[in-house]
């Protein structure tokens, strides 16, 4: 893979809010608990995609579009979840997880949900 921005996703180095599948965050405590948050993105599925893969399901291999558009997908649920946080007043996210689903069949629903916090390091 030559470009992994293409193929992965997560936060940068400067990210505001801290997004981590943990419980906690080792170095830094819970101060508040604000609640459930989440990112929501519903894609459809382009015909141009779906004749592409269903032609490579046929010999086997990555379905490379397919994948970029999961990666987008989830990647655009994660920037809602972090909003969602940041609009809430938290500087953290716990406990992030990633659902998806079939969409009545005409696309593919990606949800990044998780628990919103105000997290502090300690001293």
């Amino acid at each position: 893979m030559s470009n992994l921005d293409e193929y992965g996703g997560g936060q940068g180095q400067n990210a505001q809010v801290l997004v981590v599948t943990t419980n906690d965050v080792p170095g830094f405590r819970v101060d508040h608990v604000i609640g459930e948050v989440f990112g929501l993105t519903v894609r459809s599925r382009h015909v141009g995609s779906q004749i592409g893969a269903s032609l490579k399901s046929l010999v086997g291999g990555e379905l490379r579009g397919l994948t970029k558009t999961l990666v987008q997908s989830r990647n655009e649920a994660m920037e809602r979840l972090v909003a969602q946080t940041e609009a809430r007043g938290g500087n953290a996210v716990l406990m992030m997880r990633f659902d998806v689903t079939e969409a009545a069949d005409v696309g593919t629903e990606v949800c990044a949900y998780g628990t919103a916090a105000v997290i502090s390091p300690l001293t």
